[in-house]
């Protein structure tokens, strides 16, 4: 080849890498959903609904529903750790409307020592609104171009218009020495389904601790509580 053609040649090669248009962004040779989201670190936004019962005793009787937003953050790039590699998110959510609902006003037997007594207890459907303020979330590293699995610890506060959960009635007839405010650490797994990029169903179980910290006289609480959560999730 000539000095003249090797010279064409060249300029040639740098006009098409100069070209506006001809550059192309970076991208993962793995374009999937799941890993254009790990990729980016991205936020996630979306309306969820909650909805479960209590465990144990009485408490299986309690059943809790729940709608509201969530946001969160990746934070990290990917850590590798075997089986355990991820990615940790912060994420916090609001849940403006909340319900239990719990058997109507009954009479019911407690034993103090040695003795049995009968009292009347409150009951009936409680509202209120609920935040988690903090979610610490693990999403696990995985070859699926769809499925995100996750598995989160969090824990958040409780409002009620009356005090919750039911308990001894007062003279006036109103739950006596329980609380309206109530806090409730949970627990869970789950997974983001992605239907396309950037847009995700998302199914959660968790294990959810409802408890006064005993801001009232009394501390029943809902020893347990498990937890389904459905939501619709978008990227950015």
């Amino acid at each position: 080849m000539t000095s003249t053609a090797k010279f064409v040649s060249g300029l040639v090669l740098a006009l098409s890498v100069c070209t506006p248009g001809t550059a192309q962004p970076a991208r993962p040779l793995d374009s999937s959903p799941v890993a254009q989201v790990r990729a980016d670190r991205s936020w996630e936004y979306g309306p969820f609904v909650n909805f479960g019962n209590g465990i144990g005793g009485d408490r299986s009787k309690y059943w809790f529903f729940a709608a509201g937003g969530q946001i969160g953050k990746i934070l990290t790039p990917p850590i590798h750790a075997g089986i355990l590699s991820g990615q940790f998110e912060y994420a916090g959510n609001i849940m403006p409307f909340w319900q239990a609902y719990t058997p109507g006003p009954h009479n019911q037997s407690f034993v103090f020592k040695g003795q049995t007594y009968t009292y009347p207890v409150g009951g009936g459907t409680y509202t209120g609104a609920s935040i988690t303020p903090v979610i610490f979330r693990w999403n696990f590293l995985t070859h699926s171009q769809r499925v995100q699995p996750w598995f989160q610890g969090a824990g958040g506060l409780i409002y009620t218009t009356h005090k919750f959960p039911p308990d001894i009635l007062v003279p006036h007839g109103t739950p006596g020495a329980t609380s309206v405010w109530n806090f409730s650490p949970r627990g869970g797994v789950g997974i983001h389904y992605f239907t396309r990029p950037k847009r995700s169903i998302d199914v959660g179980v968790n294990a959810v601790h409802i408890s006064s910290a005993s801001l009232g006289d009394r501390n029943p609480g809902v020893n347990a509580l498990w937890q389904i959560q459905l939501g619709y999730t978008y990227w950015k």
